[in-house]
């Protein structure tokens, strides 16, 4: 096939050439997999690649291209790293067998005429203080997924509030395309790699550290509620005056605002800071309530389903059971030391 070989690199710059390879890829029942970056890669990207290698039978396509329409300030979309020949280098050792890196003017001929909305959430966390950056990101991963004919795409969930539009974009536009995610990449001593990393000198780069730290306390605040989530991440954050904090927030899954009764569940913890000049990103995710607790009612549940009763167990009930377990505890403990 030509503009395919298996096995071997192959970079395309044309949306014509690129799709007509991934169609024919899909026609031969191979899913293609699509992995989105603006280049200036580093080990995060690649575990996104990684992942995408390991679908079944996957054909991978990793995408090289810094997307204008995300940058609300032109001097930073200037100073952007464009890395191209050490980015494909870094893939092909990774065995990636289809590369697009387009121009500009290739995937915008006629310039910034119709655009994604990305609706309320795209103005809120990240997009209140970087407008229109998620109609950008969402309209250029649209093409992506419509130009390289993807069944398949991979995120990374350091982006969290990316990856939660992008699948609303699917499910909203009912497009034939699968997202899998990937949990946030760390540096040895916890930082979140991106690749604004590079721009931190040593003492932002020590600072910067306090993100991860604030996140990781805050999500072992989880069993004493939401307040003490937030309030154990502030905890460390406000030691540290070389991390100017945008947010700190605490929403759930969808990342909604919870609701202020909120007692158990999942949550996310996000944060954005400030630090040396660099503006970096976080967030990592927070059971609420007691786990312990609810593992335990779990397994009763389940014990009960098991025996074909299937109503759920009330506060009375649980109260019962772990009086009964503490019996049986102290039963054994006395005949131990009988004997």
């Amino acid at each position: 096939m030509v503009g395919y070989t298996p096995g071997e690199t192959t970079v395309h710059t044309s949306v014509a050439e690129i799709g007509r390879v991934t169609r024919a890829l899909r026609k031969t029942s191979r899913p293609v997999v699509l992995v989105p970056t603006m280049g200036a890669l580093h080990e995060g990207h690649l575990e996104l690649v990684r992942a995408a290698k390991s679908l079944p039978r996957a054909v991978v396509v990793v995408s090289i291209f810094v997307n204008p329409l995300q940058f609300g300030d032109g001097s930073d979309l200037d100073t952007y790293p464009r890395t191209l020949d050490s980015d494909v280098e870094k893939l092909c050792e990774l065995g990636v067998e289809l590369v697009f890196a387009p121009s500009v003017r290739e995937m915008y001929p006629n310039g910034f005429r119709t655009t994604v909305s990305a609706g309320p959430l795209a103005e809120e966390l990240e997009g209140a203080s970087r407008p229109g950056h998620f109609d950008g990101a969402l309209t250029v991963c649209l093409k992506l997924f419509n130009v390289t004919n993807c069944s398949d795409a991979v995120f990374g969930e350091k982006d969290y509030q990316q990856l939660v539009l992008m699948q609303q974009l699917v499910t909203d536009l009912n497009l034939p395309v699968q997202l899998h995610s990937v949990p946030v990449i760390r540096e040895n001593d916890g930082l979140a790699m991106s690749s604004r990393n590079v721009r931190l000198d040593d003492g932002a780069r020590q600072a910067a550290v306090a993100l991860s730290a604030a996140l990781t306390l805050g999500a072992h605040c989880g069993d004493r509620g939401r307040d003490a989530v937030l309030a154990g991440a502030r905890s460390v954050l406000d030691v540290v005056p070389e991390v100017q904090v945008d947010y700190l927030e605490l929403r759930d899954g969808r990342l909604a605002p919870l609701p202020g009764d909120v007692g158990e569940g999942e949550a996310r913890l996000l944060v954005a800071a400030q630090v040396g000049g660099v503006r970096l990103l976080d967030n990592a995710g927070v059971i609420l309530g007691d786990l312990e607790a609810r593992q335990e009612k779990e397994i009763a549940q389940a014990a009960l389903q098991a025996a074909g009763l299937d109503a759920e167990l009330t506060e009375e009930e649980m109260a019962e059971l772990r009086r009964l377990r503490e019996e049986v505890r102290r039963v054994r403990e006395q005949r131990g030391a009988d004997d």
